[in-house]
């Protein structure tokens, strides 16, 4: 190789890397650019579904749909800039599309179950319920996940189609919920005067509803006495402060009237043998 040809390629090297840097220059400036026009067209989005009043959830699932969808056209579109024919892309990502759609069917049916979650709404961001066997309140319906946060505070992600496809107990969606506690009582108590006592000290608990009124009755019997149910109702936001509080109440309050702690009854037979 002759000084010419050497100098020849050396040239075209040049040119060729400073083409190609060129473009991934502006591949970068044009990401960083497109990524913050994508935030900018989804927050404004997001503020014009505010102003209509739209719900928290709704608001998530379109922000997400936005997001997903600008980044493809993105990606696109830099590929385009590339050289990259965009229509075959176009016809590669429907193949592709195609083959998860038949390998992660999962995946589309939590998409669908979402979308279906959206219209029918039997849960919205903020409520408390129990999905999918997990407890919590709901933080994000996404497109293809719920997101719950436990009371123990844990996220938890669940997929949309476990959640539509199970049962769903929504704990917010009526105005109050009813406390359900047991109080064991001794055979020699007086049960009367003991549902009396409990009724009026629980309803007098701080958030406990008039309406409907503290429930006190005998629930069934055991070996040790009678077993009342006590069921003080209340808001959804005070149930856990109810709830322990009348665990409290039904304690003090039996022991400072004296009435006898339940104690196991064992008869005893002594045979005496000659």
């Amino acid at each position: 190789m002759d000084k010419a040809d050497f100098a020849r390629y050396q040239e075209l090297i040049i040119s060729t890397a400073t083409d190609v840097g060129i473009k991934v220059l502006a591949a970068i400036v044009f990401w960083v650019v497109g990524r913050w026009l994508i935030g900018t067209a989804v927050s404004f989005a997001r503020r014009a579904l505010e102003k209509q009043k739209m719900d928290p959830t709704v608001m998530r699932y379109v922000g997400s749909i936005i997001t997903v969808t600008l980044n493809v056209l993105l990606v696109i579109g830099i590929l385009g800039y590339f050289g990259i024919e965009t229509t075959t892309f176009a016809a590669l990502l429907a193949a592709v599309g195609v083959a998860i759609g038949v390998a992660w069917s999962g995946l589309l049916a939590n998409f669908a179950a979402g979308a279906f979650m959206v219209v029918l709404r039997p849960l919205k961001v903020g409520d408390f319920v129990t999905v999918a066997g997990v407890t919590g309140t709901v933080m994000e319906l996404g497109l293809f996940t719920t997101t719950l946060n436990t009371p123990d505070n844990v996220q938890v992600m669940v997929g949309n189609n476990k959640v539509f496809a199970d049962n769903i107990q929504n704990f917010t969606h009526n105005a109050y919920r009813r406390v359900d506690l047991k109080c064991q009582l001794s055979g020699a108590a007086d049960h009367n005067a003991a549902m009396q006592l409990l009724r009026e000290k629980v309803a007098a608990i701080p958030n406990v509803l008039a309406e409907p009124g503290v429930v006190v009755e005998i629930l069934e019997f055991t070996p040790l006495g009678p077993v009342l149910a006590v069921r003080p109702s209340c808001s959804n936001n005070d149930y856990w402060q109810v709830y322990f509080d009348t665990n409290r109440v039904i304690r003090e309050s039996l022991i400072a009237a004296g009435f006898p702690a339940p104690m196991p009854a064992q008869t005893v037979f002594v045979s005496q043998q000659n």
